[in-house]
């Protein structure tokens, strides 16, 4: 292990195997990947499902097939993967401070950073659900894991909260592994996961969806025997009159994924509030001059393709970087950087800067996600000031679902753009069917 690497790799998942695949394609020669678990491929090891590769192989892989691609691929590039390692503080100086049970405490330094932590599970506690504490109360995440990795059906009869893609996946688990889904509960309006999944998963098993409704209560002492529910309107207040009991032994909550970002606090990163991510520029470089993020560490993505593509191109320009730092050029990045606002319909959107020399150059790959579904044709806006620059049109919009554009060179040009400095996108209904 050396003291300093040209990139240096937080997470081992298929964000941070991407990244360092493509640090090790545009010349870093020595790129370390630091991963707490005891192997690489992060999250997708228990995904055993399909649904992964259709974008980056024009396949259809279950999980760990996708998360071996990037681990054999890192082994060809002489990429050296630290297992069982935690980081536990980074400074905005690119110094990492680790410990592992062979090494124990670690100090390290990266010419460039790439952050690629992932996320992780809304609890129980996080939207405070009163009740008793019994056993019984679980994430969807660590169902998974219990039955996908660990053999171990963790209940018989399940209510699930939340209509999230993991929630959906494992409602059809639990019904091959011969346990009853007794309902699941959405308290938004709308499905929060895939529309793909809810056919494939909820409406093919004839597992029944409640839109609206929520847990108000647990019920049990040493374990979980039913849950109080109640239908909410549209401030999340309850419904007065329409409360039921429902009888189960395990509570499977899907509540929706948070970006791990201690870390990127702990070096001064500014992180938006609306993804809970780092604000990152075209480079997915963060407002820390040489530290990169990428991944679901970013913004929570419904695809994991999107995941090691944006992984792609933080290696790629932690690379550039790195190199620049060891020539000499310390120059910061472009000074006029465009900022990209979210509008009527948005609710977030990835990455939230643009530099002009991208704008006229290479292009690069936005993604945004709909506030409210709108189930017709959208027409998605680029304005500068009260002018439409661009304009696309989609067939829908889901908060579930990004939007994915590839802005290709030129495309944003507009005379009058600097003098505004910032851009907007809105989601517009169109007439019509």
């Amino acid at each position: 292990m050396k003291d300093i690497y040209d990139v240096l790799v937080i997470g081992g998942g298929p964000a941070g195997l991407a990244a360092a695949i493509e640090a090790k394609k545009n010349g870093a020669l020595d790129v370390l990947v630091i991963e707490r678990n005891g192997e690489a491929g992060g999250i997708l090891h228990q995904c055993i499902h399909n649904g992964f590769g259709a974008v980056l192989f024009n396949k259809d892989m279950p999980g760990p097939s996708y998360a071996e691609y990037f681990v054999r691929e890192a082994e060809k590039f002489g990429i050296n993967i630290l297992t069982d390692t935690a980081v536990i503080d980074m400074t905005a100086s690119r110094h990492v401070y680790a410990n592992n049970i062979i090494s124990g405490f670690v100090e390290l330094e990266g010419r460039a950073i790439v952050l690629a932590m992932g996320c992780r599970e809304r609890t129980r506690a996080q939207i405070r659900i009163p009740g008793t504490r019994p056993a019984g109360v679980f994430t969807a995440g660590m169902v998974q894991r219990m039955v996908n990795i660990e053999g171990y059906m963790p209940g018989n009869r399940f209510v699930i909260l939340g209509s999230g893609d993991i929630g959906m996946i494992m409602a059809r688990r639990l019904v091959l592994e011969g346990a009853k889904v007794e309902r699941i509960l959405e308290a938004m309006p709308f499905l929060t996961g895939l529309r793909r999944n809810y056919v494939q998963c909820i409406k093919d098993f004839g597992i029944r969806l409640d839109l609206g409704r929520s847990v108000s209560g647990i019920i049990g002492d040493k374990r979980v025997e039913a849950v109080r529910t109640v239908q909410v309107d549209e401030s999340f207040f309850p419904v007065p009159g329409t409360e039921e009991t429902i009888e189960c032994d395990t509570l499977l909550v899907s509540i929706g994924l948070i970006p791990e970002n201690e870390l990127s606090r702990k070096a001064g990163i500014d992180l938006d509030p609306l993804t809970g991510g780092p604000f990152v520029d075209d480079k997915m470089e963060t407002n820390v001059d040489g530290i990169f993020a990428a991944g679901n560490a970013v913004t929570i993505y419904d695809i994991a393709d999107y995941v090691s593509l944006a992984g792609y191109t933080a290696g790629k320009n932690a690379a550039i970087y790195a190199e620049r730092l060891k020539s000499g050029n310390t120059a910061p990045r472009h000074p006029n950087m465009f900022k990209i606002n979210c509008g009527y319909n948005v609710r977030s959107i990835v990455p939230q800067y643009v530099s002009p020399e991208t704008l006229s150059g290479n292009g690069f790959t936005l993604g945004l996600r709909a506030s409210r579904p709108i189930e017709k044709k959208v027409l998605m806006e680029v304005m500068t000031g009260s002018r439409v620059m661009k304009s696309y049109r989609e067939n829908y919009a889901r908060p579930a679902e990004m939007i994915i554009r590839k802005i290709k060179p030129d495309e944003w040009a507009c005379p009058g753009m600097e003098e505004t400095g910032e851009l907007e996108i809105r989601l517009i209904e169109m007439d019509g069917d």
